[in-house]
């Protein structure tokens, strides 16, 4: 992960969202990942790859900052993530949990 994926996101516009939408976009690449694992893993490589560098960008955000729970929690849905699709699974993830776990995100976002 080299290069920047999101590059006007990265320039300040991704704190302009409220954390909730901030983890449904990130939900949206980890979905795009995990359905893209079996069948095209060059895409799965590149959509975990924007993922991450979203859940960076969250960790970055100085309203972040102020609750180290908060920092806590995004720390550790980062971990869970690459553990899923690049380490040996040592939380024994799914698909489908890391889906709902975003999801529910989305849907706060939303409301």
């Amino acid at each position: 992960m080299t290069s920047t994926q999101h590059r006007d996101l990265a320039a300040g516009r991704w704190w302009e969202l409220t954390l909730a939408e901030q983890l449904g976009n990130v939900g949206s690449e980890v979905s795009r990942a995990a359905r893209w694992t079996d069948r095209n893993p060059d895409l799965a490589t590149r959509a975990l790859h924007r993922a991450l560098e979203l859940l960076d960008l969250t960790l970055a955000d100085p309203r972040h900052r102020k609750s180290p729970a908060r920092l806590r929690e995004i720390s550790r849905a980062r971990e869970v993530v690459a553990d899923f699709f690049a380490g040996p699974n040592q939380y024994r993830s799914t698909a489908s949990s890391l889906q709902k776990y975003f999801d529910a995100y989305a849907v706060a976002a939303r409301r």
